[in-house]
């Protein structure tokens, strides 16, 4: 895929932590060109409001082919306004049926703080276990980080900043920079 015409392409770490009635997405900011980092400050969390009803969004992956998905998410969630979960179904089968589409590499993780989902453009609408999803490049040490601190009772932001401060420090390609968005129902 992306590793094929861009190698070396790096960055994003997405980390999302629902906890006491609220969910907090946060991003760091790196994005990298293998040993090189070509940006410190991208935000890759946004909150979008289609329809009135507010939505918080994470990217990872190739910024363009993830703000056409996230385009595309505001139609789907103006068609069927406050039905997150059908929307995300509707884009993920445009996104793998698609001639067009299939070719975006991105992942998104959605939330209007109340449903939170992971979207990948195998078709995959995914609702995360133990209230915690992350993807990018270190989202695996966020993860991990992340549903450590769930076993303590910091509030959902605190959780977020700790595990996203943790990754930053083992992960080469994420940083210390976070966009926090919180949003709750």
């Amino acid at each position: 895929m992306a590793e094929d015409r861009f190698p070396g392409w790096h960055g994003t770490t997405i980390l999302a932590v629902r906890r006491g009635g609220e969910v907090v997405v946060a991003g760091d900011g790196q994005v990298s060109l293998g040993q090189t980092v070509i940006k410190g400050t991208a935000r890759k969390v946004r909150r979008l409001s289609p329809g009135g009803h507010e939505v918080v969004a994470g990217f990872a992956g190739s910024t363009a082919d993830a703000f056409t998905l996230l385009e595309r998410l505001e139609k789907k969630l103006e068609a069927a306004p406050g039905q997150l979960a059908r929307a995300c179904v509707e884009l993920a089968k445009d996104w793998r049926m698609d001639k067009y589409l299939r070719n975006l590499e991105a992942m998104l993780i959605v939330t209007d703080g109340e449903t939170l989902l992971v979207i990948t453009g195998a078709g995959d609408v995914l609702e995360p276990e133990h209230d915690v999803t992350a993807i990018g490049s270190g989202g695996n040490f966020a993860l991990a980080a992340a549903r450590g601190l769930m076993a303590t009772d910091l509030p959902a932001e605190e959780v977020a900043r700790k595990a996203m401060a943790i990754a930053a420090d083992i992960c080469v390609y994420t940083n210390g920079n976070l966009t926090v968005e919180r949003i709750s129902k």
